[in-house]
């Protein structure tokens, strides 16, 4: 009896190793693709304490190269032999591109101490693009405050804002096997075609200088191959500049800065209801060039939002509506009329001298082009329309915390300078010449009148 029980422990024993060692390669490994300029790859299993120089010894006879032969090339950089995985910014299934680097016989006229050729990863160099040639000036040294951050919205799996991760790719072949010859400085370099050059090693452009492609994957899902991509939103921040929000005033670790020449900051929750008031008084604009977006909250020219994309914050419900309200402003923009019956609004295109319309692929409600009303034989008859919530728009901006609420450096130093925090809730506040009142909006937006005479003489004394 004690052997049968020994027996089935024993199996057991093995089950249970079986899961464990499983788990275990699963979660201290990356099953990575090592592709070839020729098109040849293999798949391997990298432990990310490993790092380049263990790479190379381990991919080379699999290629039929010797590791000295090997460059590995990442997200446009070739890796230094010393560069750990870990530090690659490296996802589940992501690809590496070897090439063949120099032949034997001039590798070995080197000498053993001459420096590896090669470079640190772009995610440990690029500094945050956001910040200005002068700040990259006073902050050299890369931490991880002013590291680049980007985010990105991820259609494919996760349908949501997540955080993104630069990848780079020839412009030309679309190869992967391309090293920058310089890092993008700014948000310009990644988005516009043809700003950074880099050498192509793929056999298509064999090492030429080619105009480098930038784009994006979400760092939050396993690759799902060189198509997987996702969009780039580039008006979200991380807030390294430590700016007040312009409608709540709170300082949030991620924003949103407007297209405007003031770069005004919004924090990500006052961002989603500015969306959803707006959308609720259909007061978005639409464009012909950009569709349908909303500019920024305190009226400044040119600031409409071109990547639609961000409004992809409001919910699933709220997004349907924006795109439902996008193509009727189409139709509406294009010379039609939407069906006027409560829950239809169905977008037709009518002739120009006709006013009749029939709702055929809709409700079948016939009704009068000009006036909106059932069909009738006749002038239109006057209809009285009383006031709307759309004559009182229930989101807006105070001039005052717009103000301080602006990116560039020069006008947060001007607050900090011109301004002293209310002594209740430490909002910046400003005094116009003797008078010693301030105006303050309370969470009810209810306006108060505080008398801070004492308050103002205690800084100036």
């Amino acid at each position: 009896m004690s052997f049968i029980f020994a027996f089935f422990r024993s199996i057991l024993d093995r089950i249970l190793n079986m899961f464990s060692s499983g788990t275990q390669s699963i979660k201290n490994t990356l099953n990575i693709y090592i592709k070839t300029n020729t098109g040849k790859s293999v798949n391997v299993d990298l432990d990310p304490k490993m790092d380049i120089k263990n790479v190379k010894e381990l991919v080379a006879p699999k290629l039929g190269m010797q590791p000295q032969e090997v460059k590995i090339i990442f997200a446009g950089k070739e890796l230094l032999d010393t560069t750990i995985i870990a530090d690659c910014d490296l996802g589940d299934q992501s690809i590496l591109h070897a090439v063949r680097s120099k032949p034997i016989g001039i590798l070995s006229m080197q000498s053993a101490g001459s420096p590896s050729e090669g470079s640190m990863p772009m995610c440990e160099t690029l500094v945050d693009l956001q910040l200005t040639l002068q700040e990259r000036e006073d902050n050299k040294t890369v931490n991880e405050k002013n590291k680049a951050h980007f985010y990105v919205y991820c259609g494919s799996s996760c349908h949501g804002m997540k955080a993104g991760k630069l990848r780079v790719r020839c412009g030309h072949c679309k190869s992967g096997a391309v090293t920058v010859a310089r890092d993008p400085c700014c948000w310009e370099d990644v988005l516009t075609p043809d700003r950074v050059e880099g050498h192509c090693e793929s056999t298509q452009c064999n090492g030429q200088l080619r105009f480098c492609q930038f784009y994006f994957r979400c760092a939050d899902h396993i690759s799902q191959g060189e198509e997987d991509e996702a969009v780039a939103l580039y008006l979200i921040k991380n807030n390294i500049k430590e700016v007040p929000c312009l409608a709540c005033t709170d300082v949030s670790n991620t924003v949103l800065v407007f297209p405007c020449s003031e770069g005004h900051v919004t924090c990500l929750d006052c961002f989603r209801q500015y969306c959803s008031s707006r959308l609720r008084e259909r007061r978005f604009h639409s464009d012909k060039n950009l569709g349908y977006t909303l500019p920024c909250p305190a009226g400044c020219d040119n600031s409409f939002i071109e990547e639609t994309h961000h409004f992809r914050l409001l919910s699933e419900e709220e997004y349907a509506q924006y795109q439902r309200f996008g193509a009727e402003e189409f139709v509406l923009q294009a010379g039609g009329v939407l069906c006027p019956q409560p829950g239809c609004g169905m977008g037709i295109l009518v002739d120009g001298g006709c006013t009749k319309v029939a709702c055929v692929n809709g409700c079948g409600f016939v009704f009068c082009k000009n006036c909106l009303q059932g069909y009738h034989i006749g002038e239109c008859q006057d209809v009285e329309i009383g006031a709307t919530a759309l004559e009182q728009p229930s989101y807006s901006v105070d001039p005052g915390r717009a103000a301080q609420a602006r990116w560039d450096e020069a006008s947060k130093v001007a607050i900090k300078v011109t301004t002293k925090p209310c002594p209740k809730c430490r909002t910046p506040t400003e005094r116009d010449g003797e008078c010693y009142f301030i105006l303050k909006f309370n969470s009810m937006n209810i306006v108060k009148l505080i008398f801070v005479k004492f308050f103002w003489k205690k800084y100036e004394s």
